[in-house]
């Protein structure tokens, strides 16, 4: 038989968001060049993420991996805390 499962999208963030229950906001940075003025354009999109046991808090950086749904906007889960803020 053929394996039909494709790679999930893994990506690292910083959490800007803890207030709601196992659900963390993670902040992912990206840069590009923009096409016609030549010059680097920095942005950011933000996903509401599923954190079961509520390890990550704001400040630390975590990697974060899609899978399915657990509500309308959150399908994205932790897979690990990278690096914890200091000063805690």
């Amino acid at each position: 038989m053929t394996d039909n499962t494709k790679a999930k999208k893994t990506l690292v963030g910083y959490v800007v968001s803890d207030d709601m229950q196992k659900t963390i906001v993670v902040s992912i940075p990206r840069s590009y060049i923009h096409p016609t003025y030549k010059k680097v354009v920095r942005t950011e999109k933000k996903y509401k993420v599923h954190d079961e046991q509520e390890a990550a808090h704001v400040g630390d950086r975590v990697e974060i991996c899609e899978g399915r749904h657990m509500s309308k906007t959150k399908y994205m889960h932790l897979v690990q805390v990278i690096e914890t803020k200091s000063g805690r």
